[in-house]
């Protein structure tokens, strides 16, 4: 085999599409991960002064998880739509490309928005450790940046749902 048959093998249409499926995933879930860890670190100091806390620390925790779930969302219509799971579909370059594309955006924005969702949140934590009855204004200065990772997932989610072999 050709070092030019190698590389066509290799980055094959079908492979392009399984890669943007794997770092839609894989991205958005390791920002995720961040800004749960960010969260956590926040709430176990408030929690070790007052456990009553712990509702509102488990609902500001849990808001940069949601960036995993759309990667994952994402990654699943990708291998959906080449059939991954009966017999997977021989794809193009340009139709490999067109899917790893649609990827991106929740790939990158995912990521992104998941650690700096942690850090608001965490920053809510600290609000709520002070100041009896904020958790409303925590979490919706948190849920403000799920807006931009809900717009990265429709970006893309349109092309993946309107993408036909």
């Amino acid at each position: 085999m050709t070092f030019t048959e190698l590389l066509q093998t290799v980055f094959s249409g079908t492979n392009l599409a399984l890669l943007g499926a794997a770092l839609a995933a894989a991205l958005a879930c390791v920002g995720s991960a961040k800004g749960v860890g960010i969260v956590g670190e926040a709430a176990s100091g408030m929690l070790a002064e007052d456990p009553s806390k712990f509702s509102a620390a488990l609902l500001l925790q849990a808001l940069p998880g949601t960036q995993g779930i759309y990667g994952f969302v994402t990654a699943f219509l990708i291998m959906q739509r080449i059939n991954l799971f009966g017999g997977i579909a021989d794809l193009t370059l340009g139709q490999g490309m067109y899917l790893f594309a649609a990827a991106l955006p929740i790939a990158i924005v995912g990521y992104f928005s998941g650690i700096a969702q942690g850090r608001v949140a965490a920053s809510g934590i600290e609000l709520v450790s002070r100041r009896e009855g904020q958790t409303v204004k925590a979490i919706t200065s948190a849920a403000l940046v799920e807006t931009y990772a809900i717009f990265a997932l429709l970006v893309s989610l349109l092309p993946i749902l309107t993408f036909s072999l």
